[in-house]
């Protein structure tokens, strides 16, 4: 009877020396796309619910619990994701507690349901946009380190459709144009993902290493 053998891990070669990838960088990278799958679906069902049935008080509950399961798969995401610069991942997180605080903060004190609040009182976009701020800078790594095309278009259209709320200057048939892109693209995101090589989200293992200047992990 043949011994069975465990299949050696592939080495490779960063910018600072050799590396393994173990099964634990993939189990991350495995949650880290999940987590972001989930939160494209939970997104992408509230658009749906508020560019069908805007004026549905039934539908509207419904976009709290769905605004919480993208807030949890969205945290998931960020304590997976694979940044091995210390302060832009802590940053990241910092921006996702502070605004799931704003978020928890708003759902708790107002009798409306949470988006209609948001949508109605866009000063609570001062605290609830931190939350979208941490998924905007996923969305910049994605585009700095693969180059998608829907990446570099998320990067900029978050801001600039939750600035023109806030501020006033867009007319509501262009934010629900510009929120529609907004789903559409994240799941696109999410899909594409799905697909990628596991290897290209766990990035240069080897500046691991370089933890004297307490700049990466």
């Amino acid at each position: 009877m043949a011994d069975l053998q465990v299949p050696e891990q592939q080495t490779y070669q960063g910018q600072f020396g050799e590396f393994t990838i173990t099964e634990d960088d993939r189990r991350g990278v495995i949650i880290y796309r999940a987590g972001l799958m989930v939160a494209a679906l939970s997104f992408a069902i509230g658009t749906a619910l508020i560019l069908w049935q805007p004026n549905n008080p039934l539908l509207l509950s419904l976009l709290t619990p769905l605004y919480t399961c993208f807030c949890a798969a969205l945290a998931v995401s960020l304590w997976t994701i694979h940044i091995y610069l210390v302060p832009l991942h802590r940053a990241l997180q910092i921006l996702w507690v502070v605004g799931a605080i704003a978020s928890l903060g708003v759902a708790h004190f107002n009798p409306e349901p949470f988006a209609l609040t948001v949508y109605q009182q866009p000063l609570t976009l001062l605290g609830v946009g931190f939350t979208f701020a941490a998924l905007t800078g996923v969305f910049f790594k994605e585009a700095f380190c693969f180059d998608r095309p829907e990446t570099k278009l998320l990067t900029p259209l978050i801001p600039v459709l939750l600035l023109g709320h806030l501020t006033g200057i867009l007319s509501p048939t262009l934010e629900q144009i510009l929120l529609a892109v907004w789903a559409a693209l994240f799941v696109l995101f999410a899909l594409r993902k799905t697909f990628q090589d596991i290897p290209a989200d766990i990035g240069d293992k080897s500046v691991v290493r370089q933890t004297d200047v307490g700049l990466v992990e």
